[in-house]
């Protein structure tokens, strides 16, 4: 039977494919007597074999898709599948016991977990976890339980689950994985971005898709408007074949503008860039044709990462990107870890709200050696292109002399070792909270541009969680609260002569779109797959019109009547 559920829209197109559960099962088990050890024996060694079959399998698509060095994660779990050590004392346990091969399993593999986590040697403790992760693998065999693995999926796709963590989007294969649907989440969060950056079409934040849709079920869904249609009728497939068409022409439309100027109707050029977080990005970025890097976000170097990336692998890393621009500019924002984003090798204080704690430059001014490092191989790599440094969730001024004086000194160390450094780096900070937006007049005569990051700049101005459904409605990117902010930074910039970008998600938005043109925005930057609709829009415009239009809207009281002004001028074209 036909079921409809409604979400919000993360990632504009169509798709329809079988719904594929990413849950974990119920692995809890009893422990039994058994009457013929020899068949449990057998039964556990098939397990085994297929848990080193399936194993296989995903490394050698990760070594092929990825790069042998994330492979080699895999190779871990093989060694511990094939220690001999580990295999008899299972079976002898059968055996000896006449005990389910479960049982033995749990029971030896906790010896060993408990042995390595206690260990002084870090790599050793890191095996405890391969451990538990082969265990897994045997256990959802044994007890005929297949544990989710999206990189094992070989046909059309729509993912389903609570949410996705960035290693679950990194293994998205796009030939099969067609889109997906979370339960939690907004436009802001890091399954969204990831969906617009891989150019499939996402739905979140529907609360009630798990508990829905069953694994297997046909599923629509339409990334515009946020409908998600399980089990569709032939008449809504029909339909939907239709608005995919219509659509594909309008991406056909957009990709001639691939190398014309964002530049409006009555002459005024402004810079649409993209937001990235890795070179393997660069495909979408020149595809789409930025005309800049308007934010690289390092912390997936580090996330990727089984330990702190190197001086000489962030090095290579920034300088793969400033080559590939070309010498269009490429803003690199330094290392923002903390929040929502965590480093399982870096043990940071647990906090009761991580979003106001020790984070992002905070988190840098405070782990000197590791930011120095960062700090070393931008200026290295800015020899190679158009470099520019973005300090993230700058609150004073303080903080960003003390930024900007550790830079300085590893320049000047750098110089001294003989190593060129590019002269004309220009220096910014992410505008993200109201104290910096409030105080962008002192900032300026100091930072060389902003970067208005407007996903936590709302979060932080209605003191609302953006990854809280709760309070999910408090993300008004359009409140005359925030446009008023957005303005304040913007006139401070241009009073010194200096530039300001937005590289939050409301860079992006068509209805912000011309409400940032006539407030000032120099610099635009969004997820790649946005930027060639954004551009259409803005050669349709007048700056000179949307001044008035945003300078009506700066006076209103709401976001819904600031919406409505703006539907009201698009109505009107």
């Amino acid at each position: 039977m036909s079921e409809q559920l409604k979400g919000i829209s993360a990632s504009n197109g169509y798709a329809i494919g079988r719904a594929y559960e990413l849950v974990e099962p119920d692995l809890s088990f009893e422990t039994l007597t058994i009457n013929k050890p020899e068949a449990e024996v057998k039964r556990f060694d098939q397990a085994l074999e297929k848990a080193k079959n399936e194993l296989q399998l995903i490394r050698d698509k990760v070594a092929k898709e990825q790069d042998e060095e994330n492979a080699k994660i895999f190779d871990a779990h093989l060694l511990v599948l094939e220690d001999p050590e580990l295999v008899g004392a299972i079976e002898n346990q059968i055996n000896n016991k006449s005990i389910n091969a479960e049982a033995a399993l749990v029971e030896n593999t906790d010896s060993f977990i408990t042995i390595f986590e206690q260990m002084d040697n870090e790599y050793m403790r890191e095996r405890a976890a391969d451990i538990k992760d082969v265990r897994k693998r045997i256990l959802s065999h044994l007890l005929e339980k297949p544990l989710p693995d999206i990189s094992l999926v070989q046909e059309p796709t729509i993912i389903v689950a609570e949410d996705l963590t960035p290693s679950d989007t990194a293994q998205i294969n796009k030939e099969f994985i067609k889109g997906f649907i979370t339960d939690v989440g907004g436009r802001t969060s890091h399954s969204a971005i990831m969906a617009r950056s891989l150019e499939i079409p996402a739905i979140v934040g529907v609360q009630t898709a798990v508990a829905t849709i069953e694994h297997g079920e046909e599923v629509l869904i339409d990334g515009i408007e946020g409908d998600i249609f399980v089990q569709p009728s032939e008449d809504t497939k029909q339909k939907y074949k239709y608005l995919q068409k219509e659509y594909d022409k309008k991406l056909a439309e957009w990709a001639l503008l691939k190398n014309e100027p964002s530049i409006t109707v009555d002459e005024h050029q402004v810079e649409l860039g993209a937001n990235i977080g890795s070179y393997q990005d660069m495909d979408l970025v020149l595809k789409h044709g930025a005309e800049a890097i308007g934010l690289y976000r390092t912390e997936f170097l580090y996330m990727e990462n089984n330990d702190f990336p190197t001086e000489e692998e962030q090095f290579e890393a920034y300088k793969s990107v400033l080559e590939a621009m070309e010498n269009k500019p490429v803003v690199i924002r330094t290392l923002d870890i903390g929040g929502d984003k965590k480093l399982d090798y870096w043990d940071l204080p647990d906090e009761m709200n991580p979003f106001l704690g020790l984070r992002a430059v905070r988190l840098a001014l405070q782990n000197k050696d590791v930011f120095r490092t960062q700090l070393r191989a931008l200026l290295r790599a800015s020899v190679y292109g158009n470099l520019k440094i973005m300090f993230p969730m700058i609150a004073t001024l303080e903080e960003f002399r003390e930024a900007e004086g550790l830079l300085l000194e590893e320049k000047e160390n750098l110089l001294n070792e003989g190593v060129e450094v590019a002269t004309d780096i220009e220096v910014g900070i992410m505008v993200e909270i109201p104290s910096t937006a409030i105080l962008a007049e002192q900032f300026a005569k100091e930072v060389d541009f902003f970067s208005i990051g407007t996903n936590d700049l709302i979060q932080y101005t209605f003191a609302a969680d953006r990854m809280n459904q709760n309070v999910s409605y408090l993300y008004q990117p359009l409140h005359p609260a925030i446009l008023n902010l957005v303005k304040m930074v913007i006139d401070a910039s241009h009073k010194e002569g200096k530039w300001t970008g937005m590289c939050g998600e409301m860079a992006g938005e068509p209805t912000a779109v011309p409400l940032l043109l006539g407030l000032g925005l120099d610099e635009f930057s969004m997820s790649p797959s946005s930027i060639l609709p954004a551009r259409s829009q803005v050669r349709n415009l007048k700056k000179i019109e949307m001044e008035k239009v945003a300078n009506q809207a700066l006076q209103l009281q709401s976001s819904e009547d600031v919406k409505r002004l703006v539907d009201t001028i698009s109505e009107n074209k």
